[in-house]
């Protein structure tokens, strides 16, 4: 188990940290481009769809999407990863 301090002590709980870290960082890296990037292009996204710019699609819905897409990966890969180091709840 883990100190006091909550720092991982043994091997395998610290390949489950870096893992855990490691999926946290890339879905970080996919919310911010989805959150930032597409609000800096969204001028370029001028074209309609629906009968409403692209851009406000994307705004409005898309990166909605994006975002429980991201939930569920993370839920998803977690519950792997745990069982995977003999982490997970019955």
């Amino acid at each position: 188990m883990s100190n006091l301090g909550g720092t991982p002590t043994t091997p395998s709980q610290r390949h489950h940290w870096r893992r855990n870290l490691r999926l946290t960082a890339w879905l970080l890296v996919v919310w911010s481009l989805v959150t930032f990037g597409v609000a800096f292009f969204a001028r370029e996204l001028s074209f309609s769809f629906f009968g409403w710019p692209f851009s406000f699609w994307v705004g409005a819905q898309g990166s909605l999407l994006v975002y429980v897409i991201l939930i569920a990966v993370y839920a998803h890969q977690m519950a792997r990863l745990d069982v995977a180091h003999g982490l997970n709840e019955d």
